[in-house]
C-alpha cells in the first residue's frame, strides 16, 4: 500500500513537471492573481500557472515557507527558481519577441539583483502593492485593444495631410514655380549638371520631380495629395494611400529647402511613415482585424517622448538665460513668428504668472514625457497634460498644423477603453484577431534603432559616448537623413527677446516709397494679430527668420520677383501698391516692434509700436540687358537716397 502511494506521488510529480514549466503563485493575493493573468497572456500556453496548494508543494518538494515568501517556477529539468528570477525565466518562454527580450535583460546579474530586491519589498507589502496596481493599470487584466485608437489616429492623419496639401497648393507656384522664389525646375537642372551618379542624386534629393517640375506638375501633385488625404480620411485603402502621401510629401520637402523645413513638416513625414506601416490592409478595412502590434505602439509612444522630451532637453542644454530665469514666456508672446490676439492678451498677464507658465512648460516638456512609458493611468495623465499644452500654444501662436498633428500623436497614449469614455460614438467591430508579425515589422525595427540613436545622441556631450558607439550611431542617422523620417525635435530652445520686422517697399523715383502688405505677418501697427493656423503661410514665416539675420539668398530672389512683377509671387501678398506696373526699385527696411500696453491700445487703437532701425537691403533695380527665358532676373544695387 505504501509503495503504491509513493509510486502515485512520483507519477503525479512527473506529470506536473513535464513541459511546459510550472509556475506556482499565492492564489489568496489579489496582486499575484492579476499579474499571473497578465503573464499567462504573454506566454500563450507555454507556461502553466497553478495556485501553490499544500499538496502540490508536498509533491514537488518545495517548503511552504518558500511559497509564502515568493512565486516558484519548476522547470522540466527539475530546476526550481523563485521570485523575480522565476518570473523572468517563465517569460523567456514567451513567443513575443519584446517580452522575451525584456525577460532576458531581467536575468542579467545586476538587473536581477535589483529586481529581486524590488520583488521582496512588494511581497512584504502586498495590500499596498495591490492598491497601487489597481490605480496604475485598472481592475481588468484583459488585453488592451487599440484598434479604435489607430482608427481615430489615421482619420486625424488624413485630415492633417489634407490641410498640409491644401495650404501648400495655394502657395506652390509663388514659392516653387518657374517664376517663384525658389523654382524647383532650376534646382533639379542644377543637380543634373553635377558630375555624380544618378543614384547619388536620388539619395540626396528623393523626389518625383526628377521626372518633371513644371508648374502644372507642382499643382497636380498638391491635388493628388488632397485626394489621397480624403481616401485616408474616409478609410479607403489607408495603407496604400498613406504610403503614397509620405512619398509625395517627401518629394516636396526634398526640393522645398527653407520653405518646407519646419519641424512640423519633418514630423508629418515621420508620422506618415509610421502610419503607413501601421495602417490595416485592404480597401475598406474598418477597424482592422488585428490590434496594432507592440512594436507599432511602442514606436508611436517613443515619438511622443522624443517630440516633447527633445524640446525640453534642448531648452536646458541651450543655456538660454530666459529659460533659466523663467522669463521666456514673457518674451514669447510678443516675439512669436505669427502672434495671435490671445498672445497679445497673454503678454499682459502678471509677471508671477508668466514665470509660473514658463516653469510649467519646462516641467511638461522635460518631466512629463517620462510618463509615456508608464502604465495606462499615468499615460492618460500625460495625454491630458500634452493636450492642454497644445491648446495653450494654439491660442497664443500660429504654428500651422503642428498643434493638430501633436494632438493626434498623443492619442497613442490611450487605449480603446479610455478613448470610448471620451468619444462613445466611435465605430466598433468584432473582437480583434491575434496580432501577427508581418512585413512592416522588418521596416519598423530600423526606425526603432534610429529613434533610440536620436535619444543617445542628444546626450553625447554629457555622456561622452565611446567612439565605437558614437560612430555607428552617426552613420545610421546620416543614412536616414535624406528621408527626413527620423528627426531631432527642439522647439524654441533659444527665445528671441526682440521683434525685428522687415518692411518691403517699392518706388519709381527713389524718393517716395510704398510698402507691400503681407497677408499674415506683423506690419501695420493698427492691424490686430490674426488667427492663421492650421494654414501655413510659408513666406510670412520665413520673413520672421530673415529679420533675425543677414539677408538670405531667397529674400534677394523674392525682391527680384517683385521688380519683375511676377503674379505668382504677388499672389502671396495681401496688397500690391503697384497694380499697373512693377516698381523700378525695391528696398527692405528693418523696424523694432513692441506690443502696446492695454491703456495705449484703448487710447490709440494700435496693437503695436515700432521704431525704425535702418535699411535691411539697400535699393535694388533690374539690371539692363536681355536674360534667358525663365531664369531669375539680374539685379543691380543702388545707392540709398541721402
Amino acid at each position: 500500500m505504501v509503495g503504491s502511494h509513493t509510486h502515485g506521488r512520483v507519477a503525479a510529480r512527473e506529470w506536473l513537471t513535464r513541459p511546459p514549466p510550472l509556475l506556482l503563485y499565492d492564489a489568496d493575493c489579489g496582486f499575484c492573481r492579476r499579474w499571473v493573468a497578465r503573464w499567462a497572456q504573454h506566454t500563450e500556453g507555454r507556461v502553466r500557472f497553478l495556485p501553490g496548494r499544500s499538496w502540490l508543494l508536498l509533491l514537488l518538494g518545495i517548503p511552504r515557507r518558500n511559497m509564502r515568501r515568493a512565486t516558484q517556477l519548476v522547470e522540466p529539468s527539475g530546476r526550481v527558481s523563485q521570485g523575480a528570477e522565476a518570473v523572468f525565466r517563465a517569460l523567456t518562454r514567451s513567443p513575443r519577441w519584446l517580452t522575451h527580450g525584456m525577460a532576458r535583460v531581467g536575468l542579467l546579474p545586476g538587473v536581477l539583483g535589483l529586481s529581486q530586491a524590488a520583488y521582496g519589498v512588494i511581497a512584504r507589502n502586498r495590500r499596498a502593492a495591490s492598491r497601487v496596481d489597481r490605480w496604475l493599470f485598472g481592475r481588468t487584466v484583459a488585453p488592451r485593444d487599440l484598434r479604435q485608437v489607430r482608427w481615430l489616429f489615421l482619420r486625424l492623419m488624413g485630415g492633417t495631410f489634407l490641410i498640409a496639401f491644401t495650404s501648400l497648393r495655394g502657395q506652390v507656384l509663388g514659392l516653387f514655380g518657374s517664376r517663384g522664389i525658389r523654382p524647383v525646375k532650376d534646382l533639379v537642372s542644377e543637380e543634373r549638371r553635377q558630375a555624380e551618379p544618378a543614384r547619388e542624386r536620388w539619395r540626396r534629393l528623393p523626389t518625383v520631380f526628377w521626372f518633371g517640375a513644371s508648374d502644372a506638375t507642382l499643382v497636380r501633385g498638391c491635388t493628388l495629395g488632397q485626394l489621397l488625404s480624403l481616401a485616408v480620411l474616409f478609410n479607403v485603402a489607408p495603407r496604400s494611400a498613406l504610403a503614397l502621401l509620405w512619398g509625395l510629401y517627401l518629394s516636396y520637402a526634398a526640393v522645398g529647402r527653407e520653405f518646407l523645413s519646419f519641424q512640423w513638416d519633418v514630423l508629418l513625414l515621420e508620422m506618415g511613415l509610421l502610419s503607413a506601416l501601421t495602417a490595416p490592409p485592404g480597401l475598406r478595412p474598418g477597424l482592422g482585424r488585428a490590434s496594432p502590434g507592440a512594436l507599432d505602439v511602442f514606436l508611436f509612444r517613443l515619438l511622443v517622448f522624443r517630440l516633447y522630451f527633445g524640446s525640453g532637453v534642448s531648452k536646458w542644454q541651450s543655456g538660454d538665460r530666459t529659460w533659466r530665469e523663467l522669463t521666456a514666456c514673457r518674451h514669447y508672446y510678443e516675439t512669436a513668428p505669427l502672434p495671435t490676439r490671445g498672445g497679445w492678451y497673454a503678454h499682459h498677464l502678471p509677471e508671477p504668472l508668466q514665470k509660473a507658465s514658463t516653469a510649467m512648460v519646462l516641467a511638461l516638456e522635460a518631466g512629463v514625457p517620462l510618463l509615456v512609458f508608464t502604465p495606462r493611468r499615468p499615460r492618460q495623465l500625460a495625454f491630458g497634460a500634452f493636450s492642454a499644452l497644445q491648446a495653450a500654444i494654439a491660442a497664443t501662436g500660429n504654428y500651422g498644423f503642428f498643434n493638430l498633428q501633436s494632438l493626434a500623436l498623443g492619442v497613442w497614449l490611450l487605449d480603446d477603453a479610455a478613448l470610448r469614455r471620451m468619444l462613445p460614438f466611435l465605430p466598433e467591430g468584432p473582437p480583434p484577431a491575434r496580432s501577427r508579425t508581418h512585413w512592416s515589422g522588418v521596416l519598423l525595427t530600423p526606425l526603432l534603432l534610429l529613434g533610440a540613436a536620436d535619444i543617445l545622441l542628444r546626450f553625447e556631450r554629457g555622456a561622452r559616448l565611446p567612439e565605437q558607439v558614437l560612430r555607428p550611431l552617426t552613420w545610421l542617422h546620416g543614412c536616414a537623413r535624406p528621408l527626413r523620417s527620423v528627426n531631432r525635435y527642439g522647439l524654441f530652445s533659444v527665445m528671441t527677446v526682440e521683434r525685428p520686422e522687415i518692411v518691403v517697399e517699392g518706388s519709381n523715383d527713389g524718393e517716395h516709397w510704398e510698402p507691400y502688405r503681407f497677408r499674415y505677418k506683423v506690419g501695420d501697427v493698427d492691424q490686430p494679430p490674426k488667427q492663421v493656423a492650421p494654414h501655413q503661410p510659408r513666406l510670412d514665416w520665413q520673413m520672421w527668420f530673415a529679420a533675425l539675420s543677414s539677408p538670405p539668398s531667397w529674400f534677394i530672389a523674392f525682391l527680384a520677383r517683385l521688380l519683375e512683377g511676377a503674379p505668382e509671387v504677388l499672389g502671396l501678398l495681401e496688397r500690391n501698391p503697384f497694380p499697373d506696373a512693377p516698381p523700378r526699385q525695391v528696398r527692405a527696411v528693418l523696424h523694432d516692434y513692441r506690443m502696446t500696453g492695454a491703456e495705449e491700445r484703448r487710447r490709440t487703437g494700435a496693437w503695436w509700436t515700432r521704431e525704425r532701425r535702418g535699411l535691411y537691403v539697400q535699393p535694388l533695380a533690374l539690371a539692363p540687358g536681355p536674360r534667358p527665358t525663365g531664369s531669375m532676373p539680374r539685379l543691380r544695387w543702388l545707392a540709398p537716397a541721402g
